[in-house]
């Protein structure tokens, strides 16, 4: 019987297996994904709720961040699509464990890669583009400078989770890998050297053949099939008497 290798591959050692909650709660990965998940909801709420204000020259509200609205958009926009693909990653990661087939695992861990790096990214250009336009807004006096700190701080902090998951999953894509390229056993296929199988294969007839001892007299030896009854005469025959 084959061994398939790729049944363990891309975390999922127990592919097929019941889900414990209390070590899935547990595990590094689970624990920075939620704290990412905590940290997108703070950079978009602090913005949604207080990120805009009416400065004393306009009716309109602008953006607290030197009142650059692309910045507070773009804000919002990372911090949006990283709160729903955190909870997305959170439920592919409960489903893995589930999943019987390597091929698509691999494509998971691939595509939370490829994301966790980019957002790694997007984050940290995020984090600068605030800070700058935090630091060239000069009247302060009617912004409310707890939700615009707490924005960059959170900004910051989500750099650093995203950069955690994505080594998370960059560990978990090589571990995948070395075990898919683990070679396997396969037992050898069967040697038939005849065109019939064992159980029907042709035999040959072999006559049998009879010898006569070699201690009997030459007129004791009769042929096999001889008989031995005396020869009928035609003088032997009697008509019958009415």
């Amino acid at each position: 019987m084959a061994e398939n290798g790729g049944a363990s591959a891309y975390g999922a050692a127990l592919a097929g297996g019941g889900f414990d909650f209390y070590k899935f709660i547990r595990q590094p990965q689970t624990i920075v994904r939620v704290l990412s998940w905590v940290f997108a909801l703070v950079v978009f709420a602090c913005i949604t709720t207080e990120g805009y204000v009416n400065p004393p020259s306009s009716a309109q509200a602008k953006c607290i961040f030197n009142q650059s609205d692309s910045a507070c958009q773009y804000a919002v926009g990372i911090g949006v699509i990283a709160f729903l693909a955190c909870v997305g990653f959170l439920m592919l990661d409960i489903y893995i464990p589930f999943m019987s087939n390597a091929q698509d695992r691999k494509y998971i861990v691939m595509a939370d890669l490829g994301f966790s790096g980019a957002w790694t990214f997007l984050w940290f250009v995020c984090f600068c583009v605030l800070t700058s336009q935090w630091s060239r807004t000069l009247d302060v006096i009617a912004i409310p400078e707890d939700a615009a700190r707490a924005t960059i701080a959170f900004s910051f902090f989500s750099i650093a989770t995203w950069g955690i998951l994505t080594y998370f999953a960059l560990g978990r894509f090589r571990r995948g890998v070395d075990d898919v390229s683990i070679p396997t056993y396969t037992e050898p296929a069967p040697e038939i050297h005849t065109p019939y199988p064992p159980t029907y294969a042709p035999t040959t007839y072999t006559p049998t053949t009879y010898t006569y001892p070699s201690n009997v007299p030459e007129s004791q030896k009769q042929p096999p099939f001889t008989s031995n009854l005396p020869p009928q005469s035609d003088t032997s025959y009697l008509p019958p008497k009415y």
